[in-house]
């Protein structure tokens, strides 16, 4: 556009539309013409180049997508395996160490520490807000000189505590399931926008031909389900190509990727072939990035049927590798199974690894539920970290721990010693981080005597979010995508990267 000629905002979208329509068309003039004359992988270069001039992908054909818009830098991670505890572990019973609560077992909490802070409905109309101490033990742990305190919930975990970061001081501003979660994926509550996978995609492209550049897999747990939307993995408002694959338990590990019995590979291959001609011609007309979209994702799949079965066969797995992941390994859909997939997609280099582990929302019954929880995760967690580690494979994945927000100090409902639940509570909560360029044995941040506050440098989702684009080689001011007339990006207007966390 001429920055001098004044433009009203709709004659301004208009034209930008015309600019990018005339060059979205030369590229797939270019495209058409120059066809078998060029090899795939120029002809990726070349669009890949266009789509990042213009800010849309533009996916070829056998071809892994060419980066978008970075990395701006040299990154220190090349992937990440990100854990989310759906429904949000209790700090207290796990990370957050609070011997002094033992003496004040159900004395009221302080109204100068709750401070008039919102609470959810299910605890407002509470009479009283009884401090409930963790019945579990903690025990120290080699992190660093004096060690960390982790919870014997987690023994396994504290065992690998000298590779990890703790971040003791994370807060958010959803107090539900639905808007928290949507807000640590995406960084905003309102539903709609990139998730944090999609966006990293974009950013850097994918690293391997053969399998998404973005896969998911969930993990049904013992405890209370929350809902679980696909649009947590979506890709918003960036080329569908971006979302989340979700890999499944059993027999399709990815729906409707086996042909129909009859068909065979070579007839699959002409279908797909004069499906792609078809869907070329109807570019050509409409100019329709997104039916580019549909001619790669049916080349990815196409592709996948090949190396899906090859990635969730654990036969080649040592007995030894198997057996650090515990007996559950073997039960597809477990934690440990996806654990192990994960290390699996990490090393066939897939961008981004998101396990979901459901079942962590224990508004009563606490102690029962989070023991199952921890039991499950504990082992799985621990061996992906030392597997990764050992394999040279750490160094450049990293590697978050994260529920959606905390849990309160305060029983919701009945309490006793041995019984007690714990509401929402986004004031403050731990999450972990390994690997990729995070400082390995710290902890970071501090809350106060009844983990209700954050006394000690804070750390908001946003500047979580700031780091990880960091990690990865990405300026998360830089990294944008115009929709509607405005540029986006994952972190918002806000969000600093923490210097404190970096290696």
């Amino acid at each position: 556009m001429n920055p001098k000629r004044p433009m009203t905002p709709h004659a301004d979208a208009l034209e930008e539309y015309l600019l990018n329509m005339t060059r979205r068309r030369f590229f797939g003039m270019a495209a058409s013409t120059i066809g078998a004359g060029l090899g795939s992988t120029a002809l990726a270069g070349l669009l890949g180049r266009s789509a990042s001039a213009q800010g849309a992908g533009q996916a070829v054909p056998g071809a892994a997508a060419a980066p978008l818009a970075g990395p701006h830098f040299a990154p220190k991670a090349k992937r990440v395996i990100y854990l989310h505890m759906e429904g949000a572990p209790s700090q207290l019973d796990l990370y957050d160490h609070k011997p002094q609560l033992l003496a004040r077992f159900n004395e009221d909490l302080p109204d100068s520490i709750r401070n008039g802070q919102r609470i959810t409905t299910m605890t407002s109309g509470q009479s009283r807000f009884p401090v409930a101490p963790s019945k579990f033990r903690f025990d120290r742990y080699a992190n660093n000189e004096d060690g960390i305190m982790l919870s014997e919930l987690i023994p396994h975990t504290g065992r690998v505590a000298k590779d990890l970061c703790f971040v003791h001081s994370m807060h958010t501003q959803a107090i539900n399931h639905e808007p928290g979660i949507t807000f640590f994926q995406t960084g905003t509550e309102q539903p709609g926008r990139a998730c944090f996978g999609s966006w990293m995609s974009y950013g850097l492209g994918s690293m391997n031909a053969n399998l998404p550049s973005f896969v998911v897999m969930i993990t049904q747990g013992a405890g209370n389900m929350q809902a679980l939307s696909a649009r947590f993995w979506g890709s918003g408002f960036l080329p569908s190509e971006h979302q989340g694959c979700r890999l499944r338990a059993g027999r399709d590990a990815v729906l409707h990727l086996r042909d129909p019995d009859g068909v065979s590979r070579e007839d699959r291959r002409r279908m797909l072939d004069l499906v792609t001609r078809l869907n070329e011609e109807e570019f050509a007309e409409s100019l329709d990035t997104e039916t580019r979209t549909r001619i790669a994702q049916h080349e990815m799949a196409y592709r996948m049927q090949m190396s899906v079965p090859e990635l969730t066969d654990f036969s080649t797995e040592s007995a030894a590798t198997l057996e650090m992941y515990g007996p559950d390994v073997h039960k597809p859909g477990s934690f440990a199974a996806n654990c192990l997939l994960a290390r699996r997609l990490a090393e066939r280099d897939v961008r981004f690894i998101q396990l979901y582990m459901r079942g962590w929302d224990q508004h009563g019954n606490l102690p029962g539920e989070i023991t199952q929880q921890a039991a499950a995760v504990d082992r799985a967690q621990a061996a992906l970290v030392t597997d990764l580690k050992q394999r040279g494979l750490l160094d450049d994945t990293l590697v978050l721990w994260a529920g959606e927000f905390g849990r309160t100090v305060y029983s919701q409902g009945q309490l006793t010693r041995d019984n007690y639940g714990r509401d929402h509570h986004p004031r403050c909560f731990t999450v972990w981080m390994a690997g990729g360029g995070v400082k390995p044995g710290i902890t970071y941040g501090k809350t106060d005597d009844y983990s209700y506050n954050i006394v000690e440098n804070p750390v908001e989702v946003h500047d979580l979010h700031a780091t990880l684009l960091h990690l990865l080689g990405l300026d998360h001011k830089r990294l944008t995508y115009r929709s509607q007339g405005r540029d986006y990006r994952l972190t918002d207007v806000k969000g600093d990267v923490v210097p404190a966390l970096l290696a």
